[in-house]
């Protein structure tokens, strides 16, 4: 009898545990399949953590006091922000993937870059989520170019546009009147203007940008292929320009081009003691707090070159292979690309962010919240950010530049 018993209740947890893998599996599988709307209403009174950089104080503000208490009345959900560093979350993705741990602690997290790469190549993701989330075909799209790479890597659904910085230029009002708006009048500007200009080594991840710009535009026609994967073509077709637009410019760049500041802090400082009349950097609203705390002159005000564009860095929000509540977990995130979520985020009180919805694609009213919005006079508007806006570059191309600028520039 004893053996009996043992033998039937092994066999009904064989078939329980069994079962339960069975649901938890299909589950999963089964999320992609159903309509939104049943996605919206089995994340309702649910639980999701998020896991994100908790370092500053704007940034848990606007998740912890307006994102939290929005999601809580709409759609019943608790949010949970979880502080924690992007590499500290990658490595327990991967000690759960390698322990088949299938069901985890993490619903969303905030990744981009290398990160993500690393992430798709070692299948710590849920799965390709971003084309079922109707904030994302309606005010992003498909075709976004941030929504196909990022800084090289085929995206592929796997993850959704969250916020975005771009590549301006600040300069003195008080001795620029019309600041240029190519590179070619930017050149011209530099070359009138002997000993004004410079940029940081290209060591320096804002120094390398601006060459980066250079390549877009000797890339023409193919200036398509930036946003993909590195490719020699590419190479090929713009270093022509790239080198001889720094050769051209270095005799008239500040010190005749013979050292070149370390770092963009440098250049900042070059920048508020007069020595040069423009810095650049990627966040279109940084000046603002460097004026009003004195580093940078009153009369400063940025622009982008709109030939050949402005370089953006965004960030975006992805589900691990194991989260507990994918529904949830794309419910938040379709929530967080709302016009109501993103212009909050773009509020200077709160995060202060740049947005990753296509200006053009929204309705008038949401254009006027924007455009109402005042992040600083210093700050150009969104529409001329968003229809300026360029991808940001695989990393092999940043390589590259690192590689070629020292022989080619520097000890020329």
């Amino acid at each position: 009898m004893k053996i009996k018993f043992m033998f039937c209740m092994l066999a009904l947890f064989f078939i329980v545990a069994c079962a339960n893998k069975d649901i938890n599996t299909s589950s999963k599988e089964d999320v992609l399949t159903k309509d939104w709307n049943e996605i919206a209403k089995t994340s309702k009174g649910t639980e999701v953590n998020l896991f994100m950089w908790g370092g500053d104080e704007g940034i848990n503000q606007y998740i912890d006091e307006w994102a939290k208490p929005q999601l809580k009345e709409e759609y019943g959900i608790t949010l949970k922000r979880q502080p924690m560093n992007t590499e500290e979350f990658m490595q327990k993705l991967l000690t759960e993937k390698k322990a088949n741990k299938r069901n985890g602690t993490i619903d969303v997290i905030w990744i981009n870059g290398a990160n993500f790469k690393n992430a798709k190549q070692a299948d710590l993701l849920f799965g390709s989520f971003s084309q079922k989330l109707p904030n994302f075909q309606k005010y992003i799209g498909t075709d976004n170019q941030i929504a196909l790479f990022d800084q090289g890597t085929k995206i592929d659904g796997l993850e959704a546009p969250w916020g975005n910085v771009q590549y301006v230029f600040h300069y003195n009002s008080t001795h620029i009147d019309n600041p240029p708006s190519s590179l070619e009048e930017l050149k011209k500007w530099i070359q009138d203007h002997p000993g004004k200009f410079t940029y940081p080594n290209v060591s320096d991840f804002t120094g390398n940008t601006f060459v980066k710009h250079l390549l877009v535009k000797g890339t023409g026609e193919k200036s398509a292929l930036m946003a993909e994967e590195y490719n020699k073509e590419v190479i090929q077709s713009g270093e022509k320009y790239v080198w001889n637009y720094l050769k051209e410019i270095k005799p008239d760049l500040w010190r005749e081009g013979e050292t070149y500041p370390e770092s963009l802090t440098k250049l900042d400082t070059l920048y508020s003691q007069g020595e040069v009349w423009m810095t650049m950097g990627f966040n279109e609203a940084r000046a603002e707090s460097l004026i009003e705390n004195g580093t940078f002159p009153k009369s400063t005000k940025s622009f982008v070159l709109e030939d050949p564009g402005s370089i953006s860095n965004t960030h975006y929000l992805s589900i691990p292979f194991n989260s507990p509540n994918p529904e949830g977990a794309m419910t938040v995130i379709n929530f967080l690309e709302s016009p109501e979520a993103q212009i909050a985020k773009m509020d200077p009180t709160l995060w202060g962010e740049g947005t990753v919805l296509n200006f053009n694609m929204l309705n008038k009213m949401d254009q006027k919240q924007i455009k109402k919005i005042n992040r600083g006079d210093s700050v150009l508007s969104a529409e001329l950010l968003s229809n300026n806006k360029l991808p940001d570059l695989d990393t092999g191309y940043t390589e590259w530049i690192n590689n070629e600028w020292a022989k080619r520039i520097l000890e020329q």
